[in-house]
């Protein structure tokens, strides 16, 4: 019935199938799940463990291929036809994570569930608070709230049919922006997404350096990927609000009253109180720079 699908690189995996497995044996319901190792430098002692539970396989690659690639392989090996993806630094909210889905799976006829996710409410140390604070603001979303769009999904905890996954056209290229192809690719296909309030917490907190540093890859990839066609112009609120300012006139207006101000908002985003509307503005200025440069 269920193939519950991990990808992980560089971390602990045991504790997160240690507490499926103990459900998914209280179920009783036909099931599998696949753990693949992306190329790991760590945890490799306990990560090899997950392949002593019942019904689990743990498969480790040398070289690293990517979040998309590992999908992939992952999605093409499993044998039931509903797969379950989940990160592997995630953890679920609730003691029936997989029977609600089972429950979800079999009283609708949805190919695609979005559970959510959730962020612990005590706030992390200094150097973690940025991704949090982006977390907890930005994609903790109630389910009537992720309604209004759909098609916009977070691939860490997503139940979708493996026919319907293989079909969706996402490069398999190591590159980062993966969850928006997936997210566009459903919207093109019109393929309905149900939403569902059944969370997990998202426990993998990067420092804000490192976040940072990876925002503005995301900023890089959306750019890369308008031009190759992978996601449309306006799929983002990013970009829409790009194209409401270039529409008015006001690039070079925006541009001249913000950037002066990108090492006060770097030193704010690595603070204990980051300011998330400077940090909107601080991704929107790299785009309209990205956009600008003929080479980029």
């Amino acid at each position: 019935m269920l193939s519950v699908l991990i990808p992980t690189y560089n971390h602990n995996v045991l504790p997160l199938v240690t507490a499926l497995n103990s459900e998914l044996l209280e179920l009783e319901i036909p099931y599998e799940i696949l753990v693949f190792d992306d190329g790991s430098t760590e945890w490799l002692e306990e990560n090899k463990k997950v392949g002593e539970f019942p019904k689990t396989t743990f498969r480790r690659y040398e070289q690293n291929k990517g979040r998309s690639a590992i999908r992939n392989a992952l999605a093409s090996s499993a044998k039931y036809a509903m797969l379950l993806f989940l990160d592997a630094d995630v953890m679920p909210v609730s003691t029936t994570f997989i029977g609600t889905y089972v429950q979800t799976i079999k009283t609708n006829k949805a190919t695609v569930i979005y559970g959510g996710v959730a962020y612990n409410e005590e706030k992390p140390p200094i150097e973690n608070r940025l991704r949090w604070e982006y977390g907890s603001n930005r994609e903790v979303k109630a389910v009537s709230e992720r309604q209004k769009r759909p098609h916009f999904v977070i691939t860490q905890n997503v139940a979708i049919e493996k026919e319907v996954y293989l079909n969706l056209n996402i490069p398999t290229s190591n590159f980062y922006g993966d969850d928006l192809v997936f997210s566009q690719e459903l919207k093109r296909k019109q393929i309905e997404v149900l939403h569902i309030h059944n969370p997990v917490y998202h426990l993998g907190l990067e420092t804000s350096q490192q976040y940072l540093e990876k925002a503005l890859s995301a900023v890089k990839s959306i750019v890369a990927l308008e031009k190759k066609g992978g996601i449309d112009n306006d799929f983002t609120k990013l970009q829409q609000t790009y194209l409401k300012i270039k529409k008015s006139g006001g690039l070079g207006i925006f541009k001249w009253f913000i950037a002066p101000k990108k090492q006060k908002m770097e030193q704010n985003f690595l603070s204990e109180k980051p300011n998330l509307r400077w940090f909107d503005l601080y991704r929107l200025l790299y785009y309209i720079e990205l956009k600008s440069d003929p080479n980029a």
